[in-house]
């Protein structure tokens, strides 16, 4: 592992969001022994950062065998307190990235432990922007990711895992169409569900919508066709509509709403469990 500063763009260009991975020693988060910063602009890489810290701490075996950093590793290194303006300099004022809140626990304690000012940037978590963007995934972690999205990933390397939950970043906004600013917005809070058309092939069913807001594309085309949107499943309802492809992911059929579904049909209800694009099928022959 090598010190290392690139910048990838000759001019003096503000990224959109910065991403941020760090390694630590050992349980206390502040022991940080690796950091990893990429830039990204219009959905390219502009620059990285990486290199590896004295934590000034212990290494515990448990950590070194997750990243493979040992004491040796980082004999003659910079300390934190050394690189804090560094940081400073790519994150403040931004819009940073990390996958998960972890890097950003892990930041403002080092930056305690080691007497520097906190970092004021606009966080992002990376985890919640992937389970929005590919809600039937079984799994959200980064290796999971890179895999399904086809992203080149090094797991437990600092720079690598940031590079990597960059390029989710930016796969989820070409995916969903969905900007940055709209990602960093307060969830929105879904509106009333709307009216059933008076007739129509579904008239009478009552349909539960899993993986959209109950004002959503397929509540409005579910109402279109005569059903009467619910909030949930309960006894009446006769059908769920899942937002995805069958067959459906772990994180589909583990939720509330699938369960209390098959709850429901394991004791007689003739609910019926679609997907999409039965709806949509349904739709196009209406």
């Amino acid at each position: 592992m090598i010190d290392s500063m690139t910048n990838r763009d000759t001019e003096a260009t503000t990224p959109d969001f910065v991403v941020i991975d760090v390694e630590t020693a050992c349980s206390r988060v502040s022991s940080i022994c690796q950091v990893g910063i990429v830039g990204f602009k219009d959905g390219r890489e502009i620059f990285d950062y990486e290199t590896l810290l004295d934590p000034r701490d212990e290494f515990n075996v448990f950590n070194t065998r997750i990243h493979g950093i040992a004491a040796h590793h980082v004999v003659g290194k910079p300390s934190f307190s050394d690189i804090h303006a560094v940081v400073h300099g790519h994150l403040s004022g931004r819009t940073t990235v990390a996958h998960s809140y972890f890097d950003k626990g892990a930041l403002a304690a080092a930056c305690r432990i080691h007497d520097r000012a906190m970092i004021e940037t606009t966080w992002l978590d990376s985890v919640r922007v992937a389970k929005r963007a590919w809600p039937d995934l079984e799994s959200h972690r980064l290796g999971v990711l890179a895999r399904y999205l086809g992203i080149e990933h090094r797991h437990h390397d600092a720079l690598s895992d940031a590079r990597a939950a960059g390029w989710v970043i930016v796969k989820a906004i070409d995916h969903t169409g969905l900007s940055l600013a709209d990602w960093l917005a307060p969830p929105r809070v879904a509106g009333p569900a709307p009216r059933a058309a008076a007739d129509g092939p579904l008239s009478g069913e009552r349909v539960a919508i899993l993986g959209e807001p109950r004002d959503g594309k397929l509540a409005h085309l579910a109402a279109r066709l005569g059903a009467r949107v619910m909030t949930g499943v309960g006894s009446s309802t006769t059908m769920l509509v899942v937002a995805g492809h069958e067959p459906f992911g772990r994180a589909t059929r583990a939720s509330a709403a699938f369960l209390k579904a098959e709850e429901l049909r394991r004791e007689g209800s003739p609910l019926r469990i679609l997907p999409s694009d039965a709806l949509r099928t349904m739709a196009a022959r209406a």
